[in-house]
């Protein structure tokens, strides 16, 4: 197979209405935190966020500023300052970046966005487990150094079919986040102010998942890389009618794309599926070596995380403790294996790519024969590529190379 080559990316015009979304997004952080004129609540990325913007809080979510640690390449340096206050190599590299950042008082916030100098300070942190524990004992190393309250919620894990007391459990947990948050935010809290937000919410998750289905389109108008960063306003902004309406615009530009058969990559040649974490230090690199070889990568589980299509306004916490515990993430592999299935049908895919990331054990699904069982049952082939979402020192980028190559010439040989 001959060399790679670069291949210019078909930006989407959509992309800087996102972009100036995530500014304002982090402008109003920093200018509640300067200010206090507004209570800053951290939340994880699945968290009841819709309940915190019922409460009146600014809301923050420590994952997207690891993202971005990762993106920028500041990870690998920063993490050996959690590790040298006890927090272990191989727990989630989020943490350990995040709380090195902490450490050594930098942010990528500071380049990124003119006049944000740190992260803005809680008053509150909220966690939900239905990532991992990592995300509690996170919050709480963070509780402890700012002396602010955390709460959360315990959500199920492997759940294989979803039962009521499923559902009882979590909806109980986050009503009793609400006295609490009452006495934090010096607010009442309105049920008709949370229908408002997961009214929104689900708009948003409707609209997000529009936007990833165009990729079933032949060629596809986008690729998994694209949707890593797209996604944003999905984590930070579900909830604000601002995120639904950059998705609108993003919607309409890549339905313009399918109408006239514009592929992100001239000549689709492979279509890929992309399950697991991204490596968050290596998009573009990403991008480019499978462009290169005429593959696109076109969807993954990960970015689906942020669709919540049972959130339902007539019934807030119910649904929002159904949507947590149907999560891609905190299911059976049974049930992992069925979804993983219809979505490679849905997206016409000829192989699947699976990241095993070396610090996420909870997002890295090939470790007890999946691929296999998978591959078996629908004839795709797979390849697991090891790594990491944010400590490229657990990454070999000339290994990966080697290893995609010889993939894509077993997808041509199979075509």
């Amino acid at each position: 197979m001959g060399e790679e080559k670069k291949v210019a990316r078909k930006k989407l015009k959509s992309a800087k209405v996102l972009g100036k979304f995530m500014a304002d997004y982090y402008h109003e952080l920093d200018r509640a935190s300067k200010t206090g004129k507004k209570k800053i609540a951290w939340c994880t990325s699945v968290g009841p966020a819709e309940i915190l913007r019922a409460m009146g809080f600014v809301i923050y979510f420590p994952e997207t500023h690891s993202a971005m640690l990762g993106s920028t390449r500041m990870a690998s340096d920063l993490i050996p300052k959690a590790n040298a206050i006890g927090y272990s190599p191989d727990i989630c590299s989020y943490l350990t970046a995040d709380i090195g950042a902490y450490l050594e008082g930098v942010t990528p916030l500071s380049k990124a966005f003119e006049g944000i100098t740190a992260v803005p300070k809680p008053d509150l942190l909220v966690f939900n487990t239905n990532q991992c524990r990592d995300v509690q004992d996170w919050f709480t190393w963070y509780g402890r150094e700012y002396n602010a309250p955390v709460i959360g919620v315990h959500t199920h894990r492997g759940v294989g079919k979803i039962t009521e007391s499923h559902i009882t459990s979590i909806t109980r947990q986050l009503e009793a986040l609400i006295e609490p948050l009452e006495k934090i935010s010096d607010r009442k809290f309105e049920i008709k102010d949370l229908k408002k937000i997961v009214a929104l919410s689900r708009e948003c998750s409707n609209l997000w998942k529009k936007v990833l289905d165009t990729a079933s389109a032949v060629p596809a108008p986008l690729t998994f890389f694209d949707g890593t960063t797209l996604m944003g306003a999905a984590v930070v902004g579900r909830g604000t009618s601002a995120a639904n309406d950059c998705y609108r615009i993003l919607l309409a530009e890549l339905e313009e794309r399918v109408l006239n058969k514009v592929g992100v990559i001239e000549d689709e040649q492979f279509r890929i599926y992309w399950e697991g974490m991204p490596v968050w230090g290596r998009l573009g690199i990403h991008f480019q070596l499978f462009a290169g070889l005429k593959a696109n990568v076109l969807a993954s589980t990960y970015c689906n995380s942020w669709i919540f299509s049972d959130l339902d306004p007539t019934d807030p916490f119910t649904s929002m403790a159904r949507a947590y515990t149907t999560l891609f993430i905190v299911r059976s592999d049974a049930y992992k294996e069925k979804y993983i299935k219809k979505m490679l049908d849905f997206f016409k895919v000829d192989g699947i790519v699976y990241h095993d990331a070396k610090t996420c054990p909870n997002n890295s699904n090939c470790r007890y024969g999946m691929p296999q069982r998978i591959e078996k049952e629908t004839g795709l082939p797979s390849l697991v590529i090891n790594g990491d979402l944010n400590d490229l020192r657990l990454l070999s980028d000339e290994q990966t190379r080697t290893n995609v190559e010889a993939f894509i010439e077993l997808l041509e040989e199979n075509k």
